[in-house]
């Protein structure tokens, strides 16, 4: 209940609080051009911050935005990369995220702390005193590490109290990045709630609409005979980018008076996957279209849509006529309307939304434990946001599950119990797949005896699989027995047809070495700046683990 109350009150706080407008500088001294905006629409999560293009390179200087010390760095494969967390004595934290490496004093103290841990992954969290910074220190270079699908800086500020997630436009970025574009309204599609009819279907529909001669948009006229909810496809453009980005600010007024609204301020990163019930999820799953949804038909805590007086949906009465406004707007105010008509219309629908029963109807806000043959699902309470009628079922030795079209909050839990007629080594080579047509997956398993067990939240197909087949190593970046004076960097290729890597270590003459493991590119790579190797020869020795601990060594030696 705190936890809720907390987010009720968010908006307004956030709303009101002064932002410091001159106090930080841009990390990048280019000219600013966003290819990703706060509160973004991603998968399972809401953007958290800036994402600056870096013109397409890496390696430009990173500025630190304030005064203040390297609080924390985290080095990872995945998600942020190579990442660098600035407080500041004003009560905000900053946050680089995608690096390419460090600068300076960083760089050499994440370098010390990699060797000493001998791992790649590894997570720091420091004094005041270690690492100080001033405004305008170089204190990294821009890269593409982590999840990042191309070069740029993910820049966001935090509450260093609270950790909540701030809108880094309210910091005075307003006034320099440059966006005189309004949003574009790609589409409208209206909801039959209940047993409603709209325009003679059950099912959701898209509403036509034109242009008018002062910048709104006109849709065609809705009639319906009960309630209904409305949701977009919309997105926003800066001056100078052609990347899509998010809204800032959406209402919705019916006959003049707010219905509803929501806006990116701020949110916490424990509410984030609340996204999968703000949009229509399965409307994304099928079609790939992220429609945000201006209604919600339960509360949940997601601090964005809270503060709403109304629940956004319309009840649509006999005799009775109505005007539904949109506005959309990005944070340098630039506005666009959509203006639609509403009648109450009885009629018989063309287009029934026939619903599939099954004997397994889930109640979102209860646990419960689903069993055939030896499989067993447990689904904890509030593990979806709406009720509905969940496929179960196993054949052979396949779990099916529903499927993706309906998104799960948590984790479930799925067990292969007491399986049968495989020796010790096969048992020991054994995880839970995901089934995609031919295509599987491996996902993290635990064993227990003869019991598999793991958590997802996704759902869809399941089987047993096993993985015996070591990674593979490949493309070596020099000869073996050459001479490579002119070389930077060692880098070889490494794949792994089931589980994935897990590990990998590696060795010159003996001692470990660091190795950056880029996921996208599936390369090992080790700067020969870090001076481990010889005059004269030496000997290479890299050991790769995937996650059934199938293992391959490589050897081979150079000259320097």
């Amino acid at each position: 209940m705190k936890f809720l109350l907390a987010f009720l009150f968010l908006p307004f706080l956030i709303y009101s609080q002064d932002f410091p407008q001159d106090y930080f500088q841009s990390p990048l001294l280019i000219p600013l051009d966003l290819s990703g905006s706060f509160g973004e629409l991603r998968s399972n999560h809401f953007h958290s911050g800036l994402d600056f293009k870096t013109k397409g390179v890496e390696g430009l200087p990173v500025y630190a935005a304030g005064d203040g010390y390297v609080s924390r760095i985290k080095i990872s494969v995945f998600g942020y990369g190579k990442a660098i967390y600035i407080t500041h004595p004003n009560g905000y934290t900053s946050v680089y995220g995608h690096l390419q490496k460090a600068n300076g004093a960083i760089e050499t103290y994440i370098k010390s702390k990699q060797y000493k841990e001998q791992s790649y992954e590894v997570e720091m969290y420091l004094f005041p005193t270690e690492l100080p910074v001033k405004k305008g220190d170089i204190i990294a270079f821009s890269g593409n590490t982590g999840g990042s699908g191309a070069p740029h800086l993910h820049f966001e500020f935090r509450n260093t109290k609270s950790e909540e997630i701030l809108n880094p436009m309210h910091f005075g970025f307003k006034k320099i990045i440059n966006d005189d574009r309004k949003p574009v309204i790609q589409g409208v599609v209206v909801y039959p709630l209940d047993s409603t009819t709209v325009n003679k279907s059950q099912k959701p529909i898209n509403i036509n609409f034109s242009k008018q001669s002062d910048g709104s948009y006109l849709g065609t006229k809705v009639q319906a005979n009960g309630r209904i909810g409305f949701g977009i496809n919309a997105y926003d453009f800066c001056t100078n980018a052609y990347n899509k980005n998010g809204l800032y600010k959406v209402k919705a007024y019916l006959n003049g008076v707010l219905q509803y609204q929501f806006g990116f301020d701020s949110f916490a990163f424990d509410e984030s996957r609340y996204i999968n019930n703000f949009i229509d999820y399965e409307r994304f799953h099928l079609m790939g279209q992220r429609i945000q949804k201006l209604f919600q038909l339960s509360d949940y805590p997601l601090s964005i849509v809270a503060g709403n007086k109304k629940d956004g949906t319309i009840k649509v009465n006999p005799n009775s006529n109505y005007n539904y406004r949109i506005e959309l707007y990005d944070f340098h105010e630039n506005k666009v309307e959509v203006l639609i008509p509403i009648e109450f219309a009885s009629s018989n629908p063309n287009i029934l939304n026939t619903i599939q029963k099954t004997p397994y109807f889930v109640k979102a806000k209860n646990e419960a434990i689903f069993e055939k043959s030896n499989v067993s699902v447990q689904i904890p309470e509030n593990a979806f946001y709406n009720n509905f009628y969940l496929n179960f079922d196993v054949n052979g030795d396949i779990l099916t599950l529903h499927d993706d079209s309906v998104p799960v909050h948590k984790n479930i839990t799925i067990t292969f119990n007491d399986v049968q007629g495989l020796t010790e080594e096969q048992l020991s080579k054994t995880f839970i797949a995901t089934l995609d047509g031919y295509k599987l997956s491996y996902n993290k398993t635990y064993r227990k005896g003869n019991s598999f067990t793991m958590k997802t939240k996704s759902l869809g197909k399941y089987k047993l699989a096993q993985d015996t087949t070591p990674p593979r190593i490949y493309n070596v970046n020099f000869v073996e027995g050459s001479t490579i004076k002119e070389l930077k960097t060692i880098s070889v290729s490494v794949n792994d047809l089931h589980s994935d890597i897990d590990t990998f270590n590696a060795y010159l003459n003996g001692k470990w070495i660091l190795m950056e493991y880029d996921y996208k590119t599936k390369k090992l790579i080790h700067n020969l700046d870090d001076n481990i190797c010889v005059q004269g020869r030496n000997d290479l020795k890299i050991v790769v683990t995937d996650n059934l601990q199938n293992s391959t060594t490589f050897e081979s030696y150079f000259f320097r």
